[in-house]
C-alpha cells in the first residue's frame, strides 16, 4: 500500500482494521444511527422488513444432487442458516420434512468463528462427500473442509484448506483440482489463484502436482472435471481479463489442447456438443449469437456450426441450460424473457419448440436441471408485482406448478409500465416504472435504481423488501436498463467500456429527466440508488448532475478510479474501466472518478454511503474516503459500515433488515414533499 500523501489525505482510511480507521467508522455509524434509526417508525419498518425475510412460506429453492434436493435456509430461528435436504415426494408438500446436514448456527457456537455459508460441491456419482466452503463474516475468501453426508460431520483427515480465494472441485473419490494461496507467486495481481494442481488424498498440499499455470497479470486460473458418464474429461482455463479467457482440454498425459474459440467467447462442452456464445463476430456470425459444434470434430478442425440463436436490435441471449437431451434457451426481447427448447438430432440439426409461456414484463429463470441423468427442470417465473411461481417438469412430458410464493406487500393501485428515454447520443434506453398512476395523483417520491456494467442485466423480479419499504408506502420504483449491462447483447455492454463509460451515466440521467418530463416525479422527490459498480454510477450522478436528484444511496461503492486496481480484487476490473497506470487511460479514469471530482463550491443532494469492513472485493476505503471528503467539504453525507457481510453488505436477515430500514428511512426523510408527511 502506498504511503499517505498530501494528494490523498484520507489514504489512512484504506487501512481496513486499523484502530484509527475503525474509530472513525464507529463515529460515523453512531451519527447515522442517530439520524435514521432513532426516529419514530424505524423499529416498525425494520420489523416489517424482517418479517418478509424470515417468512416460513418463502419458496425454498433447491438443487438436485442424486436422489435428494438440497437447500440452504435462513430465518429467525436459523440466523446463520441450515444446509438441508429432502426428497422430491416431500418437496411437493406445502411443509416438507427436511433433513439438516449442517447447522451453521451450531458451528458458529462451537468454534467461536463468524462462519457464513458459501456453498458446497457434492462428489459425483455417489453423492456421499462434500467440499464445504465457509466464509469468515461474509468475505469472498473461504476455508474449505470435506464433509461426510452419512455421518453429518467434517472428515477429520479429509481435504482441508485455510482461508483464501480458493477454487476446488472433485476429480474422483480421492482427488481434487485446486487453486489457492500456497505462498509467494501462487496468486495473480488480482488476488485469485494462478495455478491449478491435482491434489490426492493423504498427501500434503504443497506436493500436489502442478497441471496448469496462468500469468501474474491474468485474472485467475481454474480447473474442473466433467464426470458425465461416458464423457469424462478434464479442463483447465486462464482468465486473461474479466472478459477474455482460454480454455484447454487436459489430456490423460497432462497435455493441453486449446478449444480454439475467440478469447471473448464463452464455450461449454456437454457430451458430444460444444456450445459457443459469441461476444464478437466470428465465422460469419454476429456477436450475441449462439453456435453449436460437434466437440470432437471441432478439435479436429471442423468449423461447421449450427446457429442456435441470432440476435436482433430488440432481442438478446439471456442464458442456456442443458438437460440430458435438450438445451433450454433463455432470450430477452426488450428485457422480457422468452423460453425455448432446442433438441439436437443425429444428423446435426436442431429442432425448436416452446417450453413455457412467460407473461409480459416478467422474467423466467432456470433454477436447476439434471444434465447427466434426466430431462428434469425447475423454472421460476416472477414479475415486479407477480410473486414467484416455481414450475417443475420434464421436457416433452408436461409441467406442474410446484410452489407459489404469497404476496408480501399491498399492490393495490400499483401498475408496471415500460418506457424508453432518449440518451444524449439518441440511444433508446428502456426502463420500468412500478407504482401508482401519477396522472391522477401528480408527481410523487420515486427511487431510480441502476447498475450499468459487467454485462449485468436488470430484469423484472418480485422485490418484497422494496415493496414493503417503498412501494406500499406511496413510492414509485424505477429500474433503468442502461448501457454497460447486456439487456441487448454484447454491444450494449461494450458501448460503455473504458473511456465510453459516460454513456452509462448519460443513459441514467436521461431516464431521470424522462421521469420528470412524464410527471411521475420531480428532481426534489427523485432518489437514486446503486451498489458496487452501481455505486460508481451513483458517484457519477452526484458529481455530474446533482440537480437531478433529491437524495442518493450508494452501497459497497467503487469511487476512487485512480486506485481501484491496487485495492483487493480491483485489478481484475481493468478490462471494464481501464488501467490507471496506463498514461492513455489515466485521463479518462480521473474524469470518471467521483472521489476526485468532489468540490466545495457545488451543491450536492444528501448522500448515504454504505459498506462492509469484511468486503474483500470492493475495498471499504472507497466509501470511507468519499464520506470523509464530503464531510470536510461541508456537504451532507451519512455513512454506515457493517462490520460483517462481505460484498453483500449483510450476513443474515437481521443485518439485511437493518440496512434496508436505514436506506428507506433516509429516502423518505429527503424525498417526501412537505405537504405529504412520510408514513411510519
Amino acid at each position: 500500500m502506498k504511503s499517505v500523501t498530501d494528494r490523498d489525505p484520507y489514504l489512512w482510511l484504506e487501512d481496513v482494521e486499523s484502530e484509527a480507521a475503525l474509530a472513525w467508522v464507529a463515529e460515523r455509524n453512531a451519527e447515522t444511527a442517530a439520524a435514521l434509526a432513532a426516529g419514530e417508525g424505524f423499529a416498525s419498518l425494520k420489523k416489517s422488513l424482517r418479517e418478509v425475510l424470515d417468512a416460513s412460506d418463502r419458496i425454498p429453492y433447491a438443487v438436485r444432487r442424486g436422489t435428494f434436493l438440497y437447500d440452504f435456509w435462513q430465518d429467525a430461528e436459523h440466523v446463520r442458516g441450515v444446509w438441508r435436504r429432502t426428497t422430491m415426494e416431500q418437496y411437493r408438500k406445502d411443509a416438507p420434512e427436511w433433513d439438516v446436514m449442517l447447522d451453521m448456527d451450531a458451528l458458529v457456537a462451537q468454534e467461536g468463528e463468524k462462519w457464513v455459508w458459501a456453498g458446497a460441491r457434492v462428489r459425483e456419482p455417489d453423492h456421499d462427500r462434500v467440499l464445504v466452503r465457509l466464509s469468515r463474516d461474509g468475505g469472498d475468501a473461504v476455508a474449505v473442509r470435506e464433509f461426510d453426508l452419512a455421518t453429518r460431520a467434517f472428515v477429520e483427515d479429509g481435504f482441508q484448506v485455510g482461508e483464501a480465494k480458493t477454487t476446488i472441485g472433485w476429480i474422483d473419490a480421492d482427488t481434487v483440482f485446486i487453486g489457492t494461496d500456497s505462498g509467494p507467486g501462487s496468486l495473480t495481481d488480482s488476488g485469485y489463484p494462478r495455478t491449478v494442481r491435482r491434489w490426492r488424498r493423504g498427501t500434503p498440499l504443497e506436493e500436489a502436482a502442478l497441471v496448469f499455470e496462468a500469468g501474474a497479470r491474468d485474472v485467475s486460473a481454474g480447473g474442473w472435471h466433467d464426470s458425465t458418464p461416458g464423457f469424462e474429461r478434464d479442463f483447465v482455463a486462464r482468465s486473461l481479463d474479466f472478459y477474455r479467457s482460454e480454455t484447454y482440454l487436459l489430456t490423460p498425459d497432462d497435455s493441453l489442447v486449446r478449444i480454439d474459440v475467440p478469447d471473448d467467447a464463452e464455450a461449454q462442452v456437454h457430451r458430444e456438443h460444444l456450445i459457443v456464445s459469441l461476444k464478437s463476430d466470428w465465422l460469419g456470425q454476429r456477436a450475441g449469437s449462439l453456435l453449436a459444434f460437434g466437440f470432437d470434430s471441432f478439435l479436429a478442425g471442423d468449423r461447421t456450426a449450427q446457429v442456435l440463436f441470432t440476435p436482433d436490435e430488440r432481442t438478446s441471449l439471456a442464458g442456456h441450460s442443458w438437460t440430458r437431451h435438450h438445451l433450454i434457451l433463455e432470450t430477452m426481447q426488450d428485457v422480457s424473457t422468452r423460453i425455448e427448447v432446442l433438441t439436437p438430432a443425429p444428423d446435426g440439426t436442431w429442432a425448436r419448440s416452446s417450453l413455457a409461456d412467460v407473461p409480459a414484463l416478467s422474467t423466467a429463470v432456470v433454477v436447476d436441471t439434471d444434465p447427466d441423468h434426466s430431462d428434469e427442470y425447475f423454472l421460476d417465473v416472477s414479475g415486479f408485482l407477480q410473486p414467484s411461481t416455481l414450475y417443475h417438469g420434464h421436457v416433452g412430458a408436461g409441467t406442474e406448478i410446484l410452489k407459489q410464493a404469497p404476496a408480501r406487500f399491498d399492490a393495490a393501485g400499483l401498475e408496471v409500465q415500460q418506457f424508453f428515454a432518449s440518451s444524449r447520443d439518441g440511444t433508446r434506453v428502456p426502463y420500468f416504472v412500478i407504482g401508482p398512476d401519477r396522472s391522477a395523483t401528480g408527481p410523487g417520491p420515486a427511487l431510480l435504481y441502476g447498475y450499468g456494467g459487467f454485462e449485468i442485466s436488470l430484469t423484472p423480479s418480485y422485490g418484497a423488501v422494496t415493496g414493503r419499504g417503498w412501494l406500499e408506502r406511496g413510492g414509485t420504483y424505477v429500474i433503468a436498463n442502461i448501457r454497460g449491462g447486456s439487456e441487448y447483447g454484447p454491444g450494449w455492454h461494450q458501448a460503455a467500456l473504458g473511456a465510453d463509460r459516460p454513456r452509462a451515466f448519460e443513459d441514467f440521467a436521461a431516464v431521470a429527466a424522462d421521469l420528470v418530463a412524464r410527471g411521475i416525479t420531480t428532481p426534489a422527490m427523485l432518489g437514486a440508488m446503486g451498489g458496487s459498480n452501481g455505486g460508481l454510477l451513483m458517484g457519477a450522478m452526484l458529481t455530474r448532475c446533482p440537480q437531478l436528484f433529491g437524495a442518493i444511496v450508494a452501497e459497497v461503492p467503487l469511487l476512487d478510479m485512480l486506485r481501484f486496481h491496487e485495492l483487493l480484487a480491483g485489478a481484475s476490473w481493468i478490462a471494464e474501466y481501464g488501467n490507471p497506470d496506463d498514461e492513455a487511460d489515466r485521463p479518462h479514469l480521473r474524469a470518471l472518478s467521483p472521489y476526485h471530482q468532489l468540490t466545495a463550491d457545488r451543491a450536492y443532494p444528501p448522500v448515504l454511503l454504505m459498506t462492509s469492513t469484511r468486503d474483500d472485493r470492493v475495498h471499504p476505503g472507497h466509501a470511507r474516503k468519499t464520506a470523509a471528503r464530503l464531510r470536510d467539504l461541508g456537504h451532507p453525507v451519512l455513512f454506515h459500515e457493517n462490520i460483517g457481510g462481505g460484498h453483500a453488505g449483510a450476513n443474515d436477515n437481521e443485518q439485511t433488515a437493518h440496512n434496508s430500514a436505514l436506506v428507506h428511512t433516509f429516502l423518505r426523510q429527503h424525498l417526501t414533499p412537505p405537504d405529504r408527511p412520510a408514513s411510519g
